[in-house]
């Protein structure tokens, strides 16, 4: 299987839609702050607080953005944020114990990539079928 980090396009936004959806019954917020744009770049802080579905854990992810404009459209958007911290909260002990490793970070991949593979199926299906 093809672990893919990076999202473009449709993949990028049906990974949005996807989480979304799964907050339709729970408490689910998202703030910003330090928002600031210098000509074609810009970067931003955003904070998500939500639960964690496959262990009704609460998260608070604290994420820093960077953006790429042109034409006034963002052409790059690239967030960067604590693996480990999340996993510690999401996860609990077993991500205390294990969030911190890289084969950690490839099993998360491929199971995230998986959920939304069946997700954008699911959404061509229900389009065209």
């Amino acid at each position: 299987m093809c672990i893919r980090d990076r999202l473009e396009g449709e993949r990028a936004r049906n990974m949005w839609r996807m989480l979304l959806g799964t907050q339709t019954k729970i408490t689910f917020k998202v703030t910003s702050s330090g928002v600031c744009m210098d000509g074609d770049t810009g970067i931003a802080h955003w904070e998500a607080l939500y639960v964690f579905s496959k262990t009704n854990r609460n998260v608070h992810n604290k994420i820093d953005a960077e953006f790429e404009f042109k034409d006034g459209k963002i052409i790059s958007h690239k967030d960067s944020f604590s693996l480990y911290c999340w996993a510690k909260q999401a996860l609990g002990l077993s991500g205390y114990l294990i969030g911190w490793a890289g084969f950690f970070k490839r099993k998360l991949q491929v199971q995230t990539n998986e959920l939304l593979d069946k997700f954008e199926e699911k959404q061509v299906a229900t389009k065209f079928g």
